[in-house]
Order: structure tokens, then sequence, then C-alpha cells
């Protein structure tokens, strides 16, 4: 689900983020999200205010090395990139697929465990957000025909208020050496560490495409 890209849409949009008192910056975190994810969806607006929130609870610098992880593929890892510079490419932000709207992140650490910052939505301040409710629970209260508007200001209006944190021990996963071997499948080069037996995991249980003769 998404919120209309048109004029009326951003204007409403900069005019509920000025009635709600959101900083300059923090609407500038908004509009970069948005153009990067290319769509408004809710939950990149929840995933916002949930990175803007666990940079605030580490005491983190503009710019500062930092890991990520998303319980979700589901917009979080979006505003953890953009905002937080951990990204897929850079191996700083890790998704978890358990299904949880949740992150944690963390310093570098050279140990096997670091302490970070956890931050969720949490269900029972939910529960003072009609509209933000119905949505994020999947009740048939909410019509995405009609209230896709008041969902949008409604997350705006609540900002971190349906968010929790936890101070967590986050395991660190080492680095392990590793050499490149041929696949004996395809012949391609892989890490040793990523093998299958023989093969890589492209031939094997991570087989997704066929080549067209």
């Amino acid at each position: 689900m998404q919120f209309p890209s048109h004029s009326r849409a951003f204007n409403e949009l900069r005019e509920s983020m000025d009635a709600y008192d959101l900083t300059p910056a923090l609407q500038d975190q908004f509009t970069r999200c948005i153009s990067f994810h290319t769509v408004t969806a809710p939950g990149l607006f929840i995933g916002v205010f949930m990175v803007d929130y666990a940079l605030e609870l580490l005491g983190a610098r503009h710019g500062e090395k930092l890991y990520a992880v998303a319980e979700t593929y589901k917009c979080i890892p979006d505003p953890v990139q953009v905002i937080a510079g951990c990204t897929f490419g850079n191996h700083r932000l890790q998704v978890v697929p358990i299904g949880k709207f949740a992150l944690t992140m963390n310093r570098p650490s050279e140990k096997k465990i670091v302490e970070g910052v956890r931050v969720y939505v949490d269900a029972d301040k939910l529960k003072q957000y009609r509209i933000i409710n119905a949505w994020y629970t999947h009740s048939t209260d909410f019509d995405s025909r009609t209230m896709i508007y008041p969902l949008i200001d409604e997350i705006l209006k609540a900002g971190r208020d349906i968010l929790s944190y936890q101070r967590v021990d986050v395991h660190v996963s080492l680095k392990k050496a590793w050499k490149s071997v041929p696949c004996s499948s395809c012949g391609e080069m892989v890490p040793d560490i990523a093998l299958e037996g023989d093969h890589c995991m492209g031939c094997g249980s991570m087989s997704y495409y066929e080549v067209v003769p």
C-alpha cells in the first residue's frame, strides 16, 4: 500500500509534518527516504521514526560507522540504508526475516558480543491510535480506499509514541577465512565456505534460474 504520489499528497504531507513540529532535518530524511523507496508507504514512515530513534538512543554521530539488523524485508531496510548508511553492499545491514517490525543497531566490535539498541512497534501503544492499529493488524476496520490519508496523518502525529526500545547484546558474526574454488557443476568461482558439498548454492538449495540454450 502506498500514499498517492501527486501534488495534493505531497502538499498535505508537508503540511502534516509542519503541523506536528517535525524538525527540518527529520523532514529532509522523510524526503530522501521516499525518493529512495520510490513509494510513500506507511511502513516507510514508521521506519524513518524508528531509525531516527535508534540513532538517538545510541548517541550516534552523523556518519558514524554502524551495523543494523532489520527483522523484516518490508520498508525498514530502506530508511536504515538512507539515514544510517548501513547497506547491503557495505555488509553493514542484515535482514533476519522473522516478520517483526523491528530493527537493532550497534557499533562495530572485535568481540563476539556487542551492546546495541532494538526499536520495535509496540502493540500496546498502537491501541492509542485507532487507524494505525487497524492498518497494522490488517483489521477489516481499515479501508485503504478512504483511510490512507488519515493513516499517514496519524503516523506523523504518533511519531515515536508507538515505539518502544530495548538495550540488547548482539551476537556478532566474526569474519571467516576463505578462498575461491570452482563449483563442480557450473564451474564458476565461489568462496569455499559457501559450498554445499562440492557445488555452489546457486546450483543447489538457492537455485532460481535455468540457462536458456
